[in-house]
């Protein structure tokens, strides 16, 4: 078998496979999609699976009909742009002085943060530290927690050593300071790396979970992950009476619709990033 008609045969299994395993991640999706545009008779009857069954947008009218959700999608929505803009940023300027060889402190400070990476804090030290702070039932702890991750310092770090040094020597002798450089020619240049980690930092921020349990007590500040539990686990948010009425929803038809309303957001901002995601990911883990 000649090595080319081997590496064809490799790279089809390999397709096939990963052919495969999106179809099995696909059916979990695609039952809750079906469930929340079914009538609740069907979804009664056990008899949606991956196929809407009397489709309908009831559960959709009534989940977008409620106030609560919306601003609690509005408090996501603005803690992950918020949260994901200062944590490139405070990435950024950490990982630019820790790539240059010139920084003498840099490998004492990259061993504390592997350090930091591979030991997590326990979890009473850590609520006791934050309440200490004051940031117990105050929203910027949906933010600041989560600006700076040792992974993704780690990833920007070495994606700037591989920076072409040419570049900076020349702009240096035209009197550019470091965070010229950093702001004007660095990060412009680094749309990758920086795609890559907005959707690492995105993800984190828009489905975290702990933090809110712990910390937030003001239900107007709840995250929609929080929300989304309250609404799934108490009974009280279902609409009362709900089976009486002349409606085509039921709780289960809700909660599908709910589920794939905090989790659309993602699934459509993910495809403008991808082309950026691997290649930055590659460049910033791969590379030393």
């Amino acid at each position: 078998m000649s090595e080319a008609r081997g590496e064809k045969m490799f790279t089809a299994a390999i397709t096939g496979l990963l052919v495969v395993l999106s179809v099995f991640a696909l059916i979990p999706l695609l039952s809750v999609l079906s469930t929340s545009l079914s009538s609740s008779r069907m979804v009664d009857l056990n008899a949606v699976t991956l196929w809407p069954k009397e489709f309908t947008l009831d559960s959709w009218g009534y989940i977008l009909g409620r106030p609560d959700l919306w601003r609690a999608f509005l408090v996501t929505v603005s803690t992950t742009l918020i949260g994901t803009v200062l944590a490139l940023l405070l990435t950024a300027l950490f990982a630019y002085p820790l790539s240059k060889a010139e920084f003498r402190l840099g490998r004492l400070i990259m061993v504390a943060v592997v350090i930091c990476m591979v030991f997590k804090a326990p979890i009473v030290p850590y609520f006791l530290t934050v309440r200490g702070i004051g940031l117990y039932d105050n929203p910027l702890v949906l933010v600041l927690p989560h600006l700076l991750n040792p992974f993704n310092l780690i990833i920007m770090r070495t994606f700037f050593k591989e920076f072409p040094k040419e570049l900076e020597e020349a702009a240096f002798l035209e009197g550019c300071g470091y965070f010229r450089m950093l702001f004007q020619f660095v990060l412009p240049l680094s749309k990758a790396v920086l795609a890559t980690l907005a959707l690492f930092y995105g993800v984190v921020l828009w489905n975290q979970f702990q933090h809110p349990l712990f910390f937030i007590q003001d239900t107007d500040w709840f995250p929609l992950q929080i929300k989304i539990r309250q609404f799934i686990t108490d009974s009280n948010e279902m609409p009362l009476a709900a089976s009486t009425l002349d409606i085509n929803y039921n709780e289960r038809t809700l909660r599908a619709a709910t589920v794939m309303f905090a989790i659309t957001p993602i699934i459509m901002v993910y495809p403008f990033l991808q082309k950026y995601f691997v290649k930055g990911a590659m460049i910033g883990s791969v590379k030393g």
